[in-house]
């Protein structure tokens, strides 16, 4: 009996040794559990470009209240934190979100409730598209834009007459791609009674065989848009909403719009705030004085989602439209110089003012006199003063002695525009001047930096063919073989940069976006491909999985 008292202790003793260890166990599990940080959401298992000073790469991140609070490799990520939300990459490719460091957003958006008249292939294509439309929306003024007659068999700037004929009440105007120039019938003209005789500083009325053509130039626009209805506030707001949604469908999280006047930032204020506009927006404010006036006073509006703090001004015109200000005549048309659309101590006056606060100048240049013009005038007025990260937009044409004024003043960029004008470029301005336009690369071993957009909707929308002209230098056939000046083509790594932290450094916000890096906003996109590595002809179609703004999916 005895023998069975000790036997059945000993059973009883060993059974609490495992309950005992069980119970350690669980104790200890359950105090790791509760020693793991709460997050909203972990990221595991991506191959992460962080776009970091070392452009380093990662697999896992964690998201709290909307900001970054860890980068690590998938396994140390879930030893430490936990979260509500999980996001398994499976492998998939993530950069931070794009930001377009040049764009018209809000153009964007009302471009969609206008004709759209871009790839038409002649100007009987263009008026049969004003015809559907018409037919379709029955408009008391017709609005449309995108035309551009480079990429017509005929390449002469078209004729009001048919839309005369066809519209003889009904206002019609036509806006050039790049926004240079326009096409109004004589309904339109006569809102500003435009006539033969009409002159505007800046601008120019187009005249053949004594007669108005309709055709205005830069300037000479606002003869006929000043008295323009201007859209609605329901027309405006639907147009930032639909221009979202067509940008965060391409994983652009941040947009520069170059040219927003007082009334539609307050919009896209009032919209950020009630949440519906999520998209995240640096307002480049139309340089007009009283804006000037109200802005300079009012001081820099900075939120999570707007920031207010840099002026937009023209120099130039376009150089499709020949408006870009040169050094000397147009090949393609002897004698003319193009058009300074703002005069030099209208830059010079307004550039001491913004020279002496935070705000930043931002003036579009595109021929060689008018980045001349812009850099002497820059570099003079901020002899001094640190900083400034002041930008000219677009930096197309550049005479090689001046490129080195860029290395104290930031070039924004867009290489569709190359890929864009390469077919034609070379008989606007011939062969020598051709070697400093669209010099991607000499202006960023002058500066150190590039900030990289689109100008859309005067191009695509879409990163990837920036990122693609950028690289490649080709258009979507593979034309010109090796590339169009390759030279100036970008490496990989420095184009993901001109779209992502550099174009933040532009906005003086790389140290809130730009990279998957701690304390930064959890804006960061998923691709179906890997950007770096996949063969360059493969970059236009690649797909946005999902895009995240601040930690939420849009």
């Amino acid at each position: 009996m005895k023998s069975q008292s000790y036997k059945q202790t000993f059973i009883n003793i060993l059974k609490k040794s495992r309950q005992t260890v069980l119970l350690c166990t669980i104790c200890v599990l359950c105090a790791c559990e509760k020693e793991k940080q709460q997050a909203d959401l972990i990221v595991t298992n991506a191959n992460i470009y962080t776009v970091d000073e070392a452009f380093s790469k990662a697999e896992s991140f964690v998201v709290k209240d909307g900001k970054i609070i860890a980068v690590g490799t998938t396994s140390e990520i879930s030893e430490t934190y936990k979260a509500n939300d999980t996001l398994n990459a499976e492998g998939q490719t993530i950069v931070p979100g794009f930001i377009d460091a040049h764009c018209h957003f809000l153009g964007l958006g009302l471009n969609q409730q206008a004709v759209n008249l871009v790839g038409t292939k002649s100007f009987e294509d263009m008026v049969k598209r004003v015809l559907n439309f018409q037919n379709e929306n029955n408009k008391e003024f017709i609005y449309g834009g995108g035309w551009d007659q480079n990429d017509w068999e005929d390449k002469a700037y078209p004729n009001k007459r048919l839309l005369d004929k066809l519209y003889p009440e009904t206002p019609i105007v036509l806006l050039r791609i790049d926004g240079h120039a326009l096409l109004a019938n004589q309904a339109a003209l006569d809102l500003g009674n435009v006539t033969v005789n009409s002159k505007i500083e800046g601008g120019e009325v187009l005249v053949e065989n004594g007669e108005l053509t309709g055709v205005l130039i830069d300037n000479a626009e606002s003869l006929v848009m000043n008295h323009w209805p201007n859209p609605t506030r329901n027309e405006m707001v639907n147009a930032l909403l639909e221009a979202q949604k067509i940008c965060f469908d391409l994983g652009l999280t941040t947009v520069d719009d170059a040219g927003l006047d007082k009334e539609t930032i307050k919009i896209i204020d009032s919209l950020q705030v009630a949440g519906d506009l999520k998209m995240r927006i640096y307002a480049m404010v139309s340089a007009s004085e009283s804006n000037l006036d109200h802005f300079l006073d009012k001081g820099i509006t900075k939120t999570e989602r707007l920031n207010v703090r840099s002026f937009k001004f023209y120099a130039d015109g376009a150089l499709g439209s020949r408006g870009a200000m040169l050094k000397v005549p147009y090949s393609d048309k002897p004698g003319h110089l193009g058009l300074m659309v703002t005069d030099l101590e209208t830059l010079k006056t307004s550039a001491e003012r913004i020279a002496d606060t935070e705000f930043q100048m931002n003036t579009h240049a595109i021929g060689d006199s008018a980045n001349k013009a812009v850099l002497e005038t820059y570099t003079k007025v901020l002899k001094g003063k640190e900083n400034k990260r002041w930008r000219v937009e677009h930096a197309q044409i550049v005479s090689q002695q001046d490129f080195e004024m860029y290395k104290n003043i930031m070039p924004s960029i867009q290489p569709t525009h190359a890929t864009s004008d390469m077919y034609w470029a070379e008989e606007r301005i011939g062969e020598e001047r051709l070697k400093g336009a669209y010099a991607n690369k000499q202006l960023l071993d002058a500066y150190g930096k590039v900030a990289l957009g689109t100008d859309f909707p005067v191009e695509q929308v879409s990163p990837f063919l920036t990122f693609y002209a950028a690289v490649a230098r080709q258009d979507l056939k593979g034309f010109p073989v090796g590339g169009f000046q390759i030279e100036n083509g970008l490496s990989r790594e420095e184009t993901l940069k001109g779209m992502t932290i550099w174009a933040a450094y532009s906005n003086f916000e790389e140290h809130e976006k730009g990279s998957i890096e701690v304390g930064k906003f959890a804006d960061f996109i998923v691709l179906d491909k890997d950007i770096m590595s996949v063969p360059v002809a493969e970059i236009p179609e690649i797909k946005v999985v999902k895009t995240v703004v601040g930690g939420e999916i849009q």
